[in-house]
């Protein structure tokens, strides 16, 4: 892993987090707390300088941040960064810190330090939209083309060893025209395997010719990777092109965009638990920084569409009703609204204690996952 991977992977987090953090804090300026601290990074500091209240660090960590706040215990969270919205007044303690005491985030009601905790994976799904919807406006959508024009091939498939190679268009099928892409798809599943003759159209500075190429059964995957079924395949992908895109169809696609990521990350998180997905198969930052590295090779687009993404991860897993992240407290502040008084005291720690060893059982899965796919090639 290059050295510009490392860096650019640690600039697309710190972009990602300081979005994050900034949602907590504007939100606890609004509802008119003292903000003590704003962190990008966790542990010793590196820079920090005042501005009225608040002082501002970049700390040596740059794979979280915290947002601290008087009358808040500052539990600074993982990667992904987390400021554990902990309340004094919600743990009947009082605070001994200098300062007006209705700034303090325990003096706030419930809705607040509600709204102060949500702001954060709030925000990451608002700019996970935006960077979807200008993305889309400023380089347009890949639609996939009617056509049979080949647009990937495979290593090693089929296709690849018959010669086939990506831009071609493939214009009929044992001397018989193709009518576009699912008509050649169907002829390839019903092949059962037998030897088909391809006829290649002129097209892209390539001459017309004919190959034979061999299907092969291979699994079929749907859009989360669990296998459903085995086909015929010859392992091409299909062609797409770019269409620009308004304003106005910018914004409908960022929205679907964020959507149909959100779902499918709570899809897969469901399946992982069913034993559908193999949880090998996920990956901590060594993983997202091979990841952005690779996108930033192929240009700025596929690299802001991945921060998009990233964005969304990091709000999900922030809402996840575990101690220490803002799903946590959220549901801590569901249990004061319903008893009509906080969680004690012992139950709370307990419950931050489980999910500070979760969540570091969690990173250290993942990075061996990281590396087990590094050294296993």
């Amino acid at each position: 892993m290059s050295l510009e991977s490392i860096i650019g992977a640690i600039g697309l987090l710190a972009v990602v987090v300081l979005v994050h953090e900034l949602g907590h804090f504007l939100v606890a300026k609004r509802c008119g707390v003292d903000v003590q601290v704003f962190s990008l990074g966790f542990g010793p500091k590196l820079l920090a300088w005042r501005r009225a209240e608040t002082e501002y660090r970049i700390s040596a960590i740059p794979l979280g941040g915290y947002v601290r706040m008087a009358g808040q215990d500052d539990l600074s969270g993982p990667a992904g960064g987390e400021d554990a919205a902990e309340s004094d007044a919600a743990v009947g303690q009082d605070d001994p810190q200098e300062g007006d005491p209705t700034r303090r985030f325990s003096a706030k009601t419930l809705g607040q330090r509600a709204a102060i905790v949500a702001a954060g994976p709030g925000v990451n799904f608002i700019f996970a939209f935006l960077l979807f919807a200008a993305v889309a406006f400023a380089y347009g959508v890949h639609v996939p083309v009617e056509q049979a024009r080949v647009g990937g091939v495979a290593a090693g498939g089929p296709a690849a060893k018959a010669g086939l190679v990506g831009g071609e268009l493939i214009g009929a099928v044992d001397g018989e025209t193709v009518s576009g892409w699912e008509d050649l798809a169907a002829r390839v599943r019903a092949s059962e395997g037998k030897t088909l003759e391809l006829t290649l159209e002129a097209g892209d500075g390539l001459a017309r010719r004919r190959i034979e190429v061999s299907p092969e059964m291979r699994p079929q995957r749907d859009h989360l990777g669990e296998e459903i079924g085995k086909v015929w395949m010859i392992g091409i992908q299909r062609a797409t092109e770019k269409r620009p895109v308004g304003a106005f169809e910018s914004l409908a696609l960022g929205m679907r965009y964020t959507w149909f990521w959100t779902r499918t990350i709570f899809e897969t998180i469901g399946r992982l638990f069913q034993g559908r997905l193999s949880v090998a198969d996920l990956g901590g930052p060594i993983m997202i920084a091979q990841e952005a590295g690779r996108r930033a090779e192929t240009g700025l687009e596929p690299l802001l569409q991945f921060m998009a993404l990233i964005s969304v991860n990091l709000a999900i897993i922030n809402i996840l009703p575990i101690p220490v992240l803002d799903g946590g407290h959220l549901l801590f502040f569901l249990f004061e609204g319903l008893r009509g008084r906080p969680m004690s005291l012992r139950y709370r720690e307990l419950a931050q204690q489980f999910g500070l060893l979760l969540l570091a059982a969690l990173m250290v899965f993942v990075v061996f996952n990281d590396l087990s796919r590094i050294i296993g090639g």
